[in-house]
């Protein structure tokens, strides 16, 4: 699971106290687990704050209200999504309009695509081969803990 530091984590629970409308609105269905799915709010990424989270699916959820529509807020969402990439968290944004206007159609989706995640995880679980943890080439087992060659 990805955290963040003391600092962000502090920030975090300060931002729980202070939801937007379509944040707590969001909050009030997916806290009842939708889809079998256990989601986090505000929930610290790094230096980040993730609106939600979904660990078993490894899915940030981002409502998207007027402030992110400025270019300075493209530029930083862009950092924040690609250094979410690299921990193996994708991100969906939902407008806020949407949580206010079609709220059982955003749960849905959001289920759907904590769904087809897990899918996608399992199966590139599954098409990994394991390295053995020594070669049959070798003579067999490695050597006991603590002997030596």
């Amino acid at each position: 699971m990805i955290t963040g530091p003391k600092d962000t984590l502090k920030r975090a629970r300060k931002l729980r106290s202070e939801m937007t409308l379509p944040e707590a609105v969001l909050w009030k269905e997916l806290r009842t687990r939708p889809g079998g799915f256990k989601y986090r709010r505000q929930h610290p990424a790094g230096i980040y704050v993730l609106d939600f989270y979904c660990a078993a699916a490894s899915l940030a959820i981002e409502v998207d209200g007027s402030a992110h529509d400025s270019e300075r807020a493209a530029k930083s969402g862009a950092t924040r999504s690609h250094f979410l990439r690299s921990q193996g968290v994708v991100t969906t944004r939902i407008p806020a309009r949407a949580v206010l206007d079609n709220l059982e159609g955003v749960v849905l989706r959001i289920v759907e695509i904590c769904g087809e995640r897990i899918a996608k995880l399992k199966e590139r679980r599954q098409s990994v081969t394991p390295v053995p943890l020594h070669h049959q080439q070798a003579g067999g087992a490695p050597p006991p803990a603590g002997g030596g060659v």
